[in-house]
């Protein structure tokens, strides 16, 4: 009976161990923190996309009682300044190198960013006309538009929609050296011709918005879209020459501004920064 009480007690022992086995608690790995994307950090990086834009050439002459139009020639003046009031457009691909700095503030980012880019806007007019005093003479005005390069130096604000995703805003200067070239010719008396050159380093403004996405190890991706107005810049002409005789008196002033959107992508790689875990 003895030895029997003892079996069934080792019985029980057993099964109630095999059940408080499985009554024991489990723990499971904590999940492995992953670093967030910090926007605070420079920044340098390049940039590819478009432009397209326009320039407004303008030609226009005075009356001088001692010039090639005198004070008779009224018409005549307006004639060349209605043919002179010209446009050009002009579209090209453009690409450069970029170079910045941001500030985040919880959701704000706050930054300075630089570029410089080939910007390839380039074009011409021609416009002839008949002088209303002197048909079948006519005159002629050529002009033509260029600038190799842009440079901006901008602001940005923007909030953050994600920790990774930005979305902002951003203006400031734009810099450019324009150059415009004009050309006069008529065929009256043996042809008079007039030309005059403007180089001109203008700084303008630019305003546009954009989105960056911050893919992690400091690369981010962006796009970004711009309007440029680098102004008007003007020169007068005293370069009237013509067969018979000189006319020093006869003045012509040119002139042309320069509009142009772009829209381009961009890769970036930010140094350093602190990072910011998340789960």
């Amino acid at each position: 009976m003895r030895k029997l009480t003892l079996a069934i007690l080792l019985v029980l022992f057993g099964t109630a161990s095999a059940f408080a086995a499985d009554m024991a608690p489990s723990y499971t790995k904590a999940p492995v923190m992953a670093p967030a994307y910090n926007w605070t950090g420079f920044y340098i990086g390049g940039n590819v996309g478009g432009a397209w834009g326009s320039a407004d050439p303008t030609t226009s002459t005075v009356v001088s009682p001692a010039g090639y139009f005198g004070t008779g020639n009224v018409p005549e003046i307006a004639a060349i300044a209605a043919v002179g009031a010209q446009n050009i457009n002009s579209s090209s691909v453009t690409g450069g190198f970029t170079a910045g700095y941001n500030w985040q503030v919880n959701n704000a980012v706050f930054g300075i960013e630089g570029d410089i880019d080939y910007f390839g806007f380039k074009g011409g007019a021609t416009g002839t006309a008949l002088y209303p005093c002197c048909a079948p003479f006519r005159f002629t005005v050529n002009s033509s538009v260029s600038a190799d390069w842009l440079a901006t130096i901008r602001g940005r604000i923007g909030f953050l929609a994600t920790p990774n995703w930005l979305i902002y805003a951003t203006g400031g200067a734009a810099i450019a050296e324009m150059k415009g070239d004009f050309n006069f010719i008529d065929t009256f008396g043996g042809g008079a011709t007039e030309s005059a050159a403007i180089r001109d380093t203008r700084i303008g403004w630019t305003a546009g918005v954009g989105g960056e996405y911050g893919v992690g190890n400091g690369w981010s991706l962006k796009a970004e879209y711009l309007y440029v107005d680098l102004g008007r810049s003007t020169l007068t002409s005293t370069n009237f020459a013509a067969p018979s005789r000189a006319f020093p008196a006869t003045i012509f002033t040119h002139s042309f501004d320069l509009k142009s959107n772009i829209v381009r992508v961009g890769v970036n790689y930010k140094f350093g920064g602190p990072v910011v875990a998340k789960y």
